[in-house]
């Protein structure tokens, strides 16, 4: 009686965080870029009250949130509005913004390559960026290859948007972390 209980209260939990703790199976892009990896979690965006994206965190074994940089993981946004690959790169930039001081030709470079690699959305399309340590980033559309940023400071603030503590959005960080702390080890909790 107390699993059930247990199970109930979980579910609800999750419900109220968005955290899907059911298994789901691994996109075909990461079963050949990260066959290891598994669901950290998952909530959605909220902008004004209207729901933006649903954020997926696949992580690879030994994965921890503190040195993110450090390890292979994929990030995938699965848009539940229509948005321009333009304002998707500008407001890109304003959130890499928030962890460390770009340089005009760091900022310049980044959303020039932003822009020629992230197309409009649609509701439904899915934009997944898998993180190779001390390389960079892969993106990927509905499971197929859109083209990579082949530079490890680009990969490290791209992905702080949703995983660095200044993300502007530490509700959905802690979403997406929640199985990844339970698999770290105590010294390295986010």
């Amino acid at each position: 009686m107390k699993n059930v209980a247990a199970c109930a209260i979980l579910a609800m939990v999750g419900g109220l965080y968005g955290l899907q703790i059911q298994a789901q199976p691994l996109p075909q892009e990461l079963r050949l870029t990260l066959p290891a990896a598994s669901l950290s979690g998952q909530g959605t965006l909220k902008f004004w009250g209207f729901e933006v994206y649903q954020a997926t965190l696949w992580t690879a074994p030994g994965f921890a949130a503190p040195a993110y940089e450090q390890s292979p993981f994929a990030l995938e946004l699965a848009y539940l509005r229509d948005f321009k690959g333009a304002d998707i790169a500008k407001r890109s930039i304003a959130e890499m913004r928030r962890q460390a001081s770009l340089t005009p030709a760091q900022e310049a470079a980044w959303e020039n390559q932003m822009l020629a690699l992230f197309p409009d959305v649609n509701t439904g399309d899915r934009i997944t960026g898998v993180h190779q340590p001390a390389t960079g980033v892969v993106f990927w559309r509905n499971g197929r290859v859109l083209g990579e940023v082949r530079d490890p400071a680009f990969a490290k603030l791209f992905f702080g948007i949703w995983l660095s503590p200044q993300t502007s959005e530490p509700q959905l960080r802690r979403t997406l972390l929640a199985q990844a702390r339970s698999q770290a080890p105590a010294s390295a909790a986010p």
